[in-house]
């Protein structure tokens, strides 16, 4: 369990936690060992309709496996607007964690549950949220997911007919920004110039093109000297 030092009401719950007597887990014991069922079983695992090979999430088991994935919990029912306050703070302490020795931080996450609130207020919430916070996460090199039960209609990346954020209990996740993460930026020209900030230079050579194709139509770069 690990204490914010700037908010000693702030906590992180490790998975090694969850048999413990913390109060939160004693209330939301049941959803906090769901959704890391959900990790390992969803996440950390191919799926027939994902269009790839491998695991939804690349970094999900690494991240189980060296002890940097870590869950919050925000009791209540709040709006939106409530709830990306919340997720401000988790931001910030993200910013601070440090990753065990050699352990990269691409592998660091929080994933912030919100086990009161009802499935059909959860998209409204948990939506309102991360449309508010993305752009500021992604200035950052920051990257925010929504995930709830329904689920989000946002379409999979390799198979238009999939909707891979589905989860048992609505919650935000928070991560570092990668190089795959273009997809998920291209269409806002702010995102993507934060995207292109930090990886312009080194995009996967799978999208190279892309990535200079959306940043000509912004007018971000010219066409690199021959």
């Amino acid at each position: 369990m690990l204490t914010d030092p700037a908010d000693p009401s702030r906590v992180l719950i490790e998975t090694a936690d969850l048999d413990g007597d913390h109060d939160l887990v004693r209330r939301y014991g049941v959803p906090l060992k769901e959704i890391v069922v959900w990790a390992r079983e969803y996440l950390c695992r191919p799926h027939a309709d994902l269009g790839r090979k491998g695991p939804v999430c690349p970094y999900a088991q690494t991240s189980l496996d060296r002890g940097t994935f870590y869950l919050g919990v925000r009791p209540g029912t709040p709006d939106g607007a409530e709830a990306a306050e919340v997720l401000d703070g988790y931001r910030d302490w993200f910013l601070r964690l440090v990753s065990p020795p050699g352990v990269s931080a691409q592998y660091r996450t929080i994933l912030v549950l919100f086990p009161d609130l009802p499935e059909a207020a959860a998209a409204e919430v948990i939506d309102a949220a991360q449309d508010a916070l993305k752009s500021r996460y992604v200035s950052e090199g920051l990257m925010i997911g929504e995930f709830y039960p329904g689920p989000p209609p946002k379409a999979g990346l390799w198979n238009p007919g999939f909707r891979p954020l589905g989860s048992p209990v609505p919650l935000l996740a928070i991560r570092h920004m990668v190089a795959t993460d273009f997809p998920f930026l291209r269409d806002d020209p702010g995102q993507f110039a934060a995207y292109l900030e930090r990886f312009g230079h080194r995009p996967p050579a799978a999208l190279r093109e892309e990535v200079q194709a959306v940043a000509r139509h912004y007018g971000l770069v010219t066409e690199p000297a021959t």
